[in-house]
């Protein structure tokens, strides 16, 4: 079955940077667009980061573009969220995904990222 499994959360002071990543299975990885998702405490889910199945196509929020980085590895079925100039408001836990159609979207259980003094 799908599983994604993130790793790579913590505390860290502001201006601080922080990598997510996100190993994946049971599906065949370099045929998906991934997503990072992030939902502060309060707030409905927001999407973070994508990037096309190899690679060459990033998008992101504007609220993170230029301090935040997606990549992949194909061959080790990992997503990667690379978190520089880490702000307050960044605080969140954070979610990869994978849509697989026709089956659905899937999630991984989360990692929390808590940017604090």
């Amino acid at each position: 079955q799908v599983q994604l499994v993130e790793s790579g959360g913590g505390l860290v002071q502001p201006g601080g940077s922080l990598t997510l990543s996100c190993a994946a299975s049971g599906f065949t990885f370099s045929n998906y667009r991934m997503r990072w998702y992030r939902q502060a405490p309060g707030k409905e889910r927001e999407l973070v980061a994508t990037i096309s199945n190899f690679g060459s196509i990033k998008n992101y929020v504007d609220s993170v573009k230029g301090r935040f980085t997606i990549s992949r590895d194909n061959a080790k079925n990992t997503v990667y969220l690379q978190m520089n100039s880490l702000k307050f408001e960044d605080t969140a836990v954070y979610y990869c995904s994978v849509l697989i159609t026709p089956r659905g979207d899937y999630w991984g259980q989360g990692t929390r990222v808590t940017v604090s003094l």
